[in-house]
């Protein structure tokens, strides 16, 4: 039976502001949807998989990426724009889609339809890979109360700029999904998980702030079942102690099976830690030794080659 990897991650508590470069005026503004009912700010899918495939380029893990970030001239290199996934790690995991328009024999422009032919004479081409590693959005634990900074810039002329920055001191929860025999490698699902508990800035603003978003909480699931169950699973009690009700009462419902979790941070030692604890999950206080666990476990599963395990 194929085998999935699935987790829930809870990142530190932080000032998060834009991630996209986009202002309402003056105003640099967060991305935000309607969360149970209470407007919540949200960082994206894509903002998280390039962090990913950034720490894959600077981990110096072995991993090759097709699409590079160049600090000097602020741009992406590739290395192969035909793209490879055999060769490059991002290929693989995060997938790609070139789409070109039709065009004539030595020209750059468009080729027109046949006389009486319609559309259906020219027509472009895309190479297309769908991602294997799915990721949610990053949703913050907490609702949105509007807080606002005010700075100002001297300009030519001796002329004042004054501008805002909308800022959450938030948690983010997000969820992602990977099942290794999609993979052209499957023993890119380590670096992965690696990666996903590794992540540094995500939802910074023009590099003038640094949120992290390497995990506080975290919840794995090793399984063959075709469904996450465990999305979004973290809540936030009044004194700020993270809980997880939901996921309890799933495990104890027999929708998840306890032995296939690993559960990891700061909820380890609360009473909802203890709870999972007791049910049967893998439960531990260290980030890093949950992962470094469930990295062994999969390893053996997959039957991969003899991989370096100690980071």
């Amino acid at each position: 039976m194929t085998l999935h990897l699935f987790g829930n991650i809870l990142t530190s508590y932080g000032t998060a502001a834009n991630n996209r470069g986009e202002n309402e005026g003056n105003i640099t503004t967060l991305q935000k949807i309607l969360w149970k009912g209470e407007v919540h700010t949200t960082v994206s899918a894509e903002a998280i998989r390039w962090a990913l495939r950034y720490y894959w380029q600077t981990a110096g893990n072995g991993c090759k990426v097709n699409r590079r970030w160049d600090d000097d001239t602020n741009d992406n290199i590739w290395e192969n724009q035909n793209f490879d996934d055999t060769i490059f790690i991002d290929d693989d995991v995060l997938g790609f889609m070139r789409a070109e328009g039709a065009k004539t024999e030595g020209s750059d422009k468009p080729e027109k339809p046949a006389k009486g032919k319609g559309k259906e004479a020219a027509k472009g081409t895309t190479t297309a890979k769908r991602g294997v590693l799915e990721v949610t959005r990053a949703v913050s634990m907490t609702p949105y109360a509007g807080d606002l900074t005010f700075n100002s810039a001297s300009g030519k002329k001796g002329r004042t700029s004054l501008y805002g920055t909308e800022v959450h001191a938030t948690c983010y929860q997000y969820g992602f999904a990977l099942t290794p025999n999609r993979l052209k490698d499957q023993s890119r699902i380590i670096p992965v998980l690696e990666g996903l508990a590794s992540l540094g800035e995500v939802a910074g603003n023009h590099s003038r702030f640094l949120y992290d978003f390497s995990p506080d909480c975290i919840v794995l699931r090793w399984t063959h079942d075709f469904s996450p169950r465990l999305l979004y699973s973290f809540e936030e009690g009044e004194d700020g102690e993270i809980t997880a009700p939901e996921l309890i009462r799933r495990v104890e419902a027999k929708d998840l099976e306890a032995k296939e979790l690993w559960v990891a941070g700061s909820i380890a030692n609360s009473e909802h830690g203890e709870k999972l604890k007791q049910l049967g999950a893998n439960v531990t206080p260290g980030i890093k030794a949950a992962v470094q666990n469930l990295k062994q476990k999969i390893a053996q599963d997959l039957q991969l080659p003899q991989l370096e395990l100690t980071k």
